[in-house]
């Protein structure tokens, strides 16, 4: 396998979950200290801003599902926290599908405009059947989401760019299209996915690939093959990891919260969310999907966050950090148990750390 080079340093970059839906980011009835009320949030974004951190994220949610019985929609809640800030972007997660590309082609530049180019987009192809049908649109197997999702990348970057716009593809269709203005900056584009067909499709296209909580070994594997496919094709592709970050004085006190979020688990729930994204990965030409090889503990912080092992001191944390930065991960999206709080620790106690252990180890761009 091509190994995937990083021919510059860059700092690596922070993101994190924004709690735009209720419930928090594990699926336990272990005491959560978070909220998805706007106001909750700004301050969240505010303290993120402050501390260190790069990015945001909104959860792209119209149903309830991991026992979130609320939902705020992703990219007007994305525009209310880049007013509230000044520096953070932040990822507005959107489904092809259920959002016109030509549309969101125009918000997007009218928000780079209003926001100091800050504004960019996770594409979700889409692994939740009810999203669709209960909305009655209609559902595509695996790879046909693909597909169209490659279209509706394909169909922002032309208007974003192009004047005279005409495109022809199986799902979306323009005539001679020219919007002013266009973004002076592009909005960055965001795509996960496990797949075979997902990591071709960041290869070619993607700015940044997002993967699930892994181990190092599992994570440069990732890297290693989508950078080799987006080499092959003349570019670079960028990598993002989640991890669920626990941050204790001790790294015993940081085990003993994994095991109570655990041991409080809300079983019929996380069972719940374990059949529907088996159903989903199993859907894939080789069964290769996310949460393909998840257990019930991995599936209770529902994006794999465990896996990663951010769990320990603030000097066992940088130290796990920067150990993922030399495999070629770029930036970390975490998830946090008590949200503001922990984000405020996190940035005040790791990401220094992390800085230093840069330095140290010549990977600072500056």
């Amino acid at each position: 396998m091509t190994t995937y080079d990083l021919t510059t340093p860059e700092d690596l970059s922070f993101a994190y979950w924004v709690p735009n839906v209720s419930g928090g980011l594990v699926v336990s009835t272990i005491e959560q200290r978070t909220n998805h009320t706007p106001d909750y949030n700004r301050e969240v974004a505010q303290t993120a801003e402050r501390v260190g951190f790069d990015y945001a994220l909104t959860q792209v949610r119209y149903l309830a599902s991991y026992g979130a019985d609320a939902q705020h929609e992703s990219v007007s809640f994305s525009l209310g926290l880049l007013a509230a800030t000044e520096r953070l972007k932040v990822i507005a997660a959107v489904h092809p599908g259920q959002w016109p590309p030509t549309i969101l082609a125009k918000l997007a530049a009218t928000a780079q405009d209003l926001h100091n180019n800050r504004l960019a987009l996770n594409v979700v192809s889409g692994w939740f059947k009810r999203e669709y049908t209960d909305l009655g649109l209609p559902w595509l197997d695996h790879e046909e989401r693909y597909r169209r999702a490659e279209e509706f990348i394909e169909v922002l970057r032309g208007l974003w760019t192009e004047d005279d716009f005409t495109y022809r593809g199986d799902f979306y269709r323009t005539r001679d299209v020219t919007f002013r203005p266009q973004p002076k900056l592009q909005p960055e584009v965001f795509q996960g996915g496990n797949s075979t067909s997902a990591r071709a499709m960041a290869g070619r296209l993607s700015d940044w690939y997002f993967m699930n909580g892994n181990t190092l070994d599992g994570a440069a594997e990732q890297i290693q093959d989508v950078g080799a496919q987006a080499a092959a094709n003349g570019r670079r592709v960028r990598f993002g990891l989640n991890g669920f970050a626990v941050v204790r004085d001790t790294e015993a006190e940081a085990r003993e919260v994994v095991e109570e979020i655990i041991a409080k688990a809300d079983v019929d729930k996380v069972n719940d969310f374990g059949n529907a994204v088996k159903q989903a990965g199993a859907a894939t030409a080789d069964k290769k999907g996310m949460w393909a090889d998840s257990e019930f503990k991995d599936l209770v912080q529902y994006n794999d966050g465990f896996r990663t092992g951010l769990i320990g001191t603030p000097d066992q944390v940088a130290e796990r950090i920067v150990e993922f930065k030399k495999v070629g991960v770029d930036l970390l999206l975490l998830g946090f148990l008590h949200v503001r709080e922990d984000v405020e620790r996190f940035g005040t106690e790791v990401i220094p750390r992390v800085r230093e252990l840069e330095r140290r180890a010549g990977l600072l761009a500056s």
